[in-house]
């Protein structure tokens, strides 16, 4: 069920004109290509997500909207292949050869393009934020799984921000859990499997992506924590991405983050994790951790 949002329009928030949600994507497109041998790949599925008043502003003609995104993205690779496609006697030299062309396609049959009210109250009135996936090809010098690139890409008033997230899926069906974390929130009990070598914890959003999404005040943040595991030695690391602190045992950790000019850099100050301890998040929730040892 779509969560019920109750936002009242802005009168002096700037607006955007529909045809900017459709630049947003063909962006959004462009920062997400991947290069083959003999093609390179476009994703075919956008989420595009809109304040809430924007989006009852323009929900009567989102249709339209969407067959515009379409036939722009088409264009696009078209638009693209022709800058790029071989002329004259390098055309032939390349069809005597037997050479294909590199051409950009879409990932899949169709676009697949949906607009949604942004669900976490992050996004201002003519905000924009694109989310595509494209699963990318296979590494064998990683191992067997499937990796999946994600882009998010943000249009916050004049400023454009991007957001890469690379997520591995293991091949087998019942991959190895490293650790598992109980905790109860303002949704119930519940116990999380740690099946990856770095998971972020914390409340999330539309803009901020965690493993372990914690319905709770914001007194906890977006994100929260990072939970780092070391391959080599399965030693479990903890650092602190908060903006009212987190503690292992009872005791505070360092910040691992610093201030710069309002934007947070990670500094790589991290504490280790003891294989069985307690998590506090400004001190409102509490993770039990426990590290399972094969």
């Amino acid at each position: 069920m779509a969560p019920q949002i109750d936002a009242k329009s802005n009168p002096t928030a700037p607006r955007r004109y529909a045809r900017d949600i459709v630049d947003a994507v063909l962006h959004n497109m462009r920062e997400n290509l991947e290069p083959l041998k003999y093609s390179t790949l476009a994703p075919s599925r956008y989420l595009v997500y809109l304040h809430p008043a924007e989006f009852r502003r323009l929900e009567g003609i989102l249709r339209r909207i969407r067959l515009e995104t379409v036939r722009a993205l088409s264009a696009e690779l078209e638009a693209i292949n022709r800058r790029s496609a071989p002329s004259g006697m390098l055309r032939k030299v390349n069809a005597l050869l037997g050479r294909s062309v590199n051409t950009v396609e879409g990932a899949g049959a169709e676009w697949q393009i949906e607009f949604l009210p942004d669900p976490d109250g992050e996004l201002a009135e003519g905000d924009i934020l694109v989310d595509s996936e494209l699963v990318l090809p296979p590494q064998p010098e990683l191992g067997a799984g499937e990796r999946t690139r994600r882009i998010t890409t943000g249009r916050v008033g004049h400023v454009t921000t991007k957001q890469v997230d690379t997520v591995r899926t293991a091949s087998s069906s019942t991959p190895i859990v490293f650790a598992r974390i109980g905790y109860v929130d303002d949704e119930g009990t519940h116990t999380f499997d740690v099946v990856k070598d770095s998971i972020v914890l914390g409340r999330g959003g539309v803009a901020y992506r965690v493993d372990l999404r914690i319905k709770t005040a914001v007194d906890v943040s977006r994100e929260h924590a990072r939970i780092r595991r070391d391959p080599a030695s399965g030693r479990f690391f903890l650092i602190d991405l908060s903006t009212l602190g987190t503690t292992v045992n009872g005791r505070r950790t360092p910040k691992g983050y610093d201030e710069d000019d309002g934007s947070k850099r990670e500094n790589g100050v991290e504490v280790p994790l003891p294989d069985v301890a307690r998590i506090g998040l400004a001190e409102m929730i509490y993770l039990d951790f426990t590290a399972t040892r094969a």
